[in-house]
């Protein structure tokens, strides 16, 4: 036993004996410590609640802590709140206003900094068992030791409401709550990229063989590629998208520990790999094989990319329903190939010289996952279940022909689904191998998740939040499963659950407009003063001259265009309505565009004096999964009301000027 699952076997017996003594019932439990269950603890707590932040795993802040540094955006219009105010902590360690990349360490020590503010100690190695309710309501659960399960030491915990922040959904399940798994048929929610989807994203090339031996169906098939028959198209089955883990490394010789051999190695596993370098075009190329992500200080997020990659197609199925057992076996499954995936290519003779020549200058980080023999504790599970809910969100909500009134968060990113088998089809009467279940259908803006999408319906569970595995479809969850929407959805389901306990409500009658209203109005949960967004499609802004709309790429739902090059006055004037006075620091939202202008004019008034400030294009440096940046014009001192304001002026443009979405930022 490592000294790590020591101290939570021993962290557990401490939290037992005081259970045993005391047994209080605490206002919140949230069960789960990733990114979406540290938010919600921290929020409750600052809110004046006792709160219980419950681990199953030693892992603090989950995928985001876990390699997923690359942050999936989408747009940053959707991140709110605390989640944005998380991004905005990783710009203060890299000394920028916003991080959207950025190491697992360092994601890790800012979300232990909000629960030491916070004064909240995670209780590591305690996994769900038991579920008691009562009245519709949980009264409380019990767990057992992650590391050490003995039914001698099984805990019972009580809780007025109770938020399940899992990937996996455990205690909505344990709960009896209803929940889907797999993919629903086009035809359930009058969908269309739901169900079996053989599409060309990440795929093999025509005719490659899937048998041992090159056309003999009787040599059986290559590790990898399952006997399954292509179902019709948009069929629904229970099978669910690939699991991988986002690969932290490092070509820093200084920080670098070798990639080796893991036991049990068998290059087999590669052969089908072997005929995609046979088969590809370009060969050479890492990107075609991998999303190799760098990160500051010489590392990695490593992702899927192509036919035969970090994607484990296929050998996640029983995951969902599995035994904690049977998880770990998949777990160490996944950790398996995806080491001998990385030796494979750094050793065998097979591998194009190019590539391995680039992945031996690579090794694992030893300052990284320092307790976990710097390998990430964290496998990406991309889907488990999925609750049914109160409100299921589609794919009608996420392409806007369905706009719900009670949203308590957004999303923006495509709907996103990764494959879900590898079989063998007939094509030109040849047998060739192929994947199944790829979606990538974007070029839709930010829209509204409903609060009803966030609890159980009223007959099951009247206590209960689920901002993880919440109510959605298979297609539609692709677009909501990203980790700053999990943060979001965290804070709106621990200020939901405080206004339940201060009302005595069941969750689904809660005041969703006074929830939306203390959303809006104090949206890092402790009464500062709020920042203050003014986007261009926003009621009030003035827009002279001739602009063009652009709904893709902006912030927001649209940014403004402006081609004349200076020759036709235009500009547009943002103004703020300032409620309480001070510091501000103003910055300017710059969506990338072609033909931009070297430089922009941007006058700004205090109220009481007005200055011109030049942004030049070399100012504006994109980082990460998005089109623009935040640009700072400086801090003012303003007054209450509307007297100041910002204008983006066409004057002396060189091409085309952007008018996007202006902030003030209260000064700390």
């Amino acid at each position: 036993m490592n000294i790590l699952k020591l101290f939570c076997v021993l962290a557990f017996l401490s939290f037992s004996c005081s259970q045993k003594e005391e047994r209080p019932t605490y206002d919140v439990v949230v069960y789960g410590a990733n990114s979406a269950g540290v938010i919600a603890a921290y929020t409750a707590k600052t809110m004046g609640k006792s709160v219980l932040l419950i681990e199953p795993t030693n892992h603090l802040g989950g995928l985001t802590t876990g390699g997923l540094g690359y942050t999936d955006i989408g747009n940053k219009f959707a991140v709110t709140g605390l989640s944005r105010d998380f991004y905005r902590r990783l710009g203060d360690h890299y000394g920028k206003f916003e991080q959207w990349i950025f190491e697992p360490s360092v994601a890790k020590k800012t979300f232990q900094e909000y629960l030491d503010k916070a004064g909240i100690e995670v209780q590591y190695g305690l996994r769900i068992i038991g579920v008691e309710k009562s009245d519709g309501k949980i009264k409380s659960i019990e767990l057992e030791n992650t590391f050490s399960p003995s039914s001698g030491s099984n805990q019972t915990v009580a809780g007025k409401v109770f938020i399940d922040a899992t990937y996996e959904g455990d205690l909505m399940a344990k709960a009896g709550v209803s929940y889907a798994i797999g993919r629903e048929p086009n035809s359930q929610y009058g969908e269309t990229y739901n169900g079996v989807q053989l599409m060309t994203g990440h795929q093999f090339p025509d005719g490659i063989d899937p048998y041992v031996v090159p056309g003999d169906p009787s040599s059986g098939l290559l590790w990898g590629i399952s006997d399954g028959e292509l179902e019709p198209d948009g069929a629904g089955d229970d099978k669910i998208q690939a699991y991988n883990y986002r690969i932290c490394l490092t070509n820093d010789p200084a920080n670098r520990i070798e990639i080796t051999k893991p036991d049990g190695y068998d290059p087999s596993m590669f052969d089908l790999l072997v005929r995609l370098f046979e088969a590809q075009p370009d060969r050479t190329n890492l990107g075609n094989y991998f999303i190799w992500s760098r990160m500051p200080n010489n590392k990695t997020d490593i992702n899927n990319r192509g036919g035969f990659s970090t994607d484990m197609i296929g050998m996640n199925y029983n995951y969902p329903e599995g035994s904690y057992e049977e998880r770990q076996e998949i777990i160490d499954a996944h950790t398996h190939y995806t080491k001998s995936l990385l030796y494979f290519y750094k050793t065998d003779p097979r591998v194009p010289q190019e590539l391995q020549s680039a992945i031996q200058e690579w090794g694992y980080p030893k300052d990284e996952y320092t307790d976990t023999d710097n390998w990430s504790p964290q496998l990406y599970v991309r889907e488990v279940r999925r609750m049914v809910g109160e409100y299921v969100m589609t794919q009608a909500n996420c392409v806007g022909d369905e706009v719900v009134e009670d949203g308590v968060g957004m999303a923006a990113y495509t709907m996103d689904s990764h494959n879900i088998q590898r079989i063998v089809i007939e094509k030109d009467g040849k047998k060739m191998v192929k994947n199944e279940g790829n979606v990538e259908i974007g070029g839709f803006g930010p829209y509204p998740i409903a609060y009803r999408s966030l609890i159980p319906k009223r007959a099951e569970v009247q206590n209960l939040f689920v901002p993880a595995a919440l109510s959605a479809t298979h297609i539609a969850f692709g677009s909501i499963r990203m980790e700053p929407v999990f943060m979001v959805l965290g804070q709106s389901s621990a200020v939901a659950a405080s206004m339940a306990i201060d009302g005595d409500l069941a969750v689904q009658d809660v005041d969703v407009s006074a929830l939306q209203r203390e959303l809006r109005e104090n949206p890092l949960a402790d009464k500062s003063t709020a920042e203050i967004l003014v986007d261009n499609d926003d009621a009030g802004v003035e827009i002279q001259g001739d602009w063009e709309r652009v709904t893709r790429g902006g912030y927001g739902p649209s940014f403004l265009r402006e081609l004349s090059k200076g020759q036709q006055p235009a500009s547009v004037k943002y103004v703020p309505s300032i409620q309480d006075a001070g510091e501000y620091e103003i910055l300017v939202y710059f969506s990338r565009t072609a033909d931009e202008t070297q430089q922009t004019q941007v006058l700004v008034s205090d109220g009481k004096t007005e200055r011109t400030v030049t942004i030049k294009e070399s100012d504006i440096r994109v980082e990460g999964q998005t089109s623009g940046e935040w640009v700072s014009i400086g801090t003012y001192t303003l007054s209450p009301g509307k007297d100041s304001h910002v204008t983006v002026t066409n004057q002396d443009a060189d091409g085309v000027v952007v008018a996007d979405a202006v902030l003030w930022v209260p000064v700390k």
